[in-house]
């Protein structure tokens, strides 16, 4: 058996590439970059006009996804958010606070390389698996 798994999430919207949402591996969860989509693909268009709106959102898809694959946001250890422009850090930090309020992973903020229409944030977690 592989030490690592890429659960398909029930109810949650198709990789729109080669990749998975999510990955399982020697103990923590990787989720890849998402982006402020309805979880569900009902949707192509970004949630939100804003980087407070799209932060909202991406980051309960994140929350989604970590509960479907056996973790929570509270055991995040690493986060790194993809901004399209740096200086929306502070709009951003205003809504990151409401989902980690209290001892905070380690972060990275990037740019975000490519930019789609509309897209303001992309954020991409490592988790501890609950047991």
């Amino acid at each position: 058996m592989s030490p690592k798994s890429a659960p398909r999430i029930e109810g949650y919207y198709t990789p729109l590439g080669p990749y998975s949402h999510v990955v399982a591996a020697n103990g923590f969860i990787f989720l890849s970059a998402q982006t402020p989509l309805k979880p569900d693909g009902s949707s192509k268009e970004f949630i939100g006009s804003d980087v407070k709106e799209q932060t909202r959102q991406v980051l309960s898809n994140v929350k989604l996804l970590l509960e479907k694959a056996g973790s929570s946001l509270e055991d995040v250890v690493k986060v790194t958010v993809y901004l399209t422009n740096p200086k929306d850090s502070g709009a951003m930090n205003e809504v990151y606070k409401e989902f980690f309020p209290k001892d905070p992973p380690v972060r990275s903020l990037a740019r975000i390389g490519l930019e789609p229409p509309g897209l303001l944030v992309a954020v991409d977690v490592i988790a501890v698996q609950k047991k």
